[in-house]
């Protein structure tokens, strides 16, 4: 197929399509206007003279630029832009980033994927509860007060009446600044312009939840790409949710299948998505446990261990992921020797364990060196430092007993 005249490639065409039909969106919103004279679209009436067309009337307002999906076409003219030189935004002075959930939640666009069923959902109503009552979550995070809307679209009002009454302590009134909406039109039909209604209304607004993304974003329309319709879903809460300084938490899902995949390449669509938000954080769990990942612009890169009580219906931190983890292995490796009969190599423990070699021997490098574990006779092996029953280690000069990384 031929590429256009005019054009150098198809996607050049589409995209000179896709600003065309913005401008004409723009121009049927706008107030009636006299016909435009001699040009495309004039309109004669019985052959009677037109009025004259007033200066600039038809002139388009800068370049359109079409944001998203539900996002109107904005004006912008270069002689509106502001310059910062480097010397002025280094001697600017900011407010602190005031965390909605501190540690997790900033404002802007946070987007919570996780698999179906693994308790996200949960965490965003301990989040909002928490933020509502200016309680704590997690275990023991604490949160500032204010106002909270939950837009729980995969609910109904029975089973969100159910979910609460397990999280909130039993007798006390539920707050009356946490709001619930089941229903809720996609995003250009209503949906953002019903979230904004609500920030207006709620001066002390600090949380908005979105659960889930795919019943509010809008249907993609064909023209844009998957990625360009992902990152419009997203960009448009992003954008309300820097205009009022609140947090928008949208819930998502995780891919299935994901495997060894780097948790944040887990998430269900295209890079558009993260790329919109401010901040993607990614409830997974594999063989050691539930881990809460998250990287932003404004928080600390968090890889955190976290454990669901199936009680309280609720999270808590465990500490951060690597030490949990390690704690975890060395705990079975002691195991392992304590059980020997004999002095074991990595090889020997890795292969008990159903894990790497390599990584239990430098588990073994670094436990050794604290005393964790003791270095056998025996090249390369180590015993449980309660069972010296197994070997005799304690010749100082013995070179099988100095711990050197090279043995290993």
């Amino acid at each position: 197929m031929s590429t256009p005249p005019g054009f150098e490639n198809w996607a050049q065409a589409r995209r000179a399509d896709w600003f065309a039909e913005a401008a004409r969106e723009w121009r049927d919103n706008q107030p009636m206007t006299p016909p435009r004279p001699n040009g495309v679209g004039a309109a004669v009436l019985d052959d009677a003279p037109l009025p004259e067309e007033p200066p600039g009337l038809y002139e388009p307002p800068g370049e359109l630029i079409h944001v998203a999906n539900g996002c109107a076409p904005q004006a912008h003219t270069n002689d509106k832009l502001s310059l910062v030189s480097a010397a002025d935004l280094l001697g600017m002075e900011f407010e602190e980033i005031r965390y909605i959930v501190p540690g997790y939640v900033v404002p802007g666009a946070t987007i919570l994927a996780g698999r179906p069923k693994l308790g996200k959902s949960w965490l965003a109503l301990e989040w909002a509860l928490a933020v509502a009552t200016g309680g704590a979550c997690l275990g023991g995070v604490q949160c500032e007060q204010g106002d909270v809307l939950y837009m729980a679209l995969e609910d109904n009002l029975r089973r969100l009446q159910s979910r609460v009454d397990r999280i909130h302590p039993a007798g006390a009134p539920g707050p009356d600044n946490l709001q619930f909406a089941t229903e809720c039109p996609r995003a250009s039909e209503g949906g953002l312009k019903f979230i904004r209604q609500w920030i207006d209304a709620h001066p002390a607004a600090r949380l908005i939840i979105v659960d889930i993304l795919t019943i509010f974003r809008d249907v993609r329309n064909g023209r844009d790409t998957p990625y360009e319709a992902d990152y419009a879903a997203v960009k448009c809460l992003q954008s309300l949710a820097m205009e009022y300084s609140v947090a928008i938490v949208i819930v998502h899902h995780t891919r299935k299948g994901g495997g060894d995949t780097e948790a944040f390449d887990k998430v269900s669509g295209t890079l558009g998505l993260s790329g919109a938000a401010d901040t993607t954080l990614v409830l997974d769990r594999d063989g050691n446990g539930c881990t809460l990942y998250g990287r932003g612009r404004d928080i600390p890169e968090i890889e955190t261990a976290v454990q669901f009580s199936k009680d309280t219906c609720k999270w808590s931190v465990l500490g951060l992921a690597s030490e949990v983890r390690r704690t975890d292995e060395r705990t079975q490796i002691l195991d392992v020797l304590k059980d020997a009969d004999e002095p074991m190599s990595p090889t020997d423990i890795a292969d008990a364990l159903g894990v790497p070699r390599n990584n239990i021997k430098q588990l073994l490098f670094k436990m050794a060196k604290v005393g964790e574990v003791t270095k056998s006779r025996q090249r390369g092996r180590y015993i449980h430092p309660d069972r010296s029953d197994l070997d005799n280690s304690d010749d100082p000069h013995n070179r099988d007993n100095q711990i050197t990384e090279d043995d290993e």
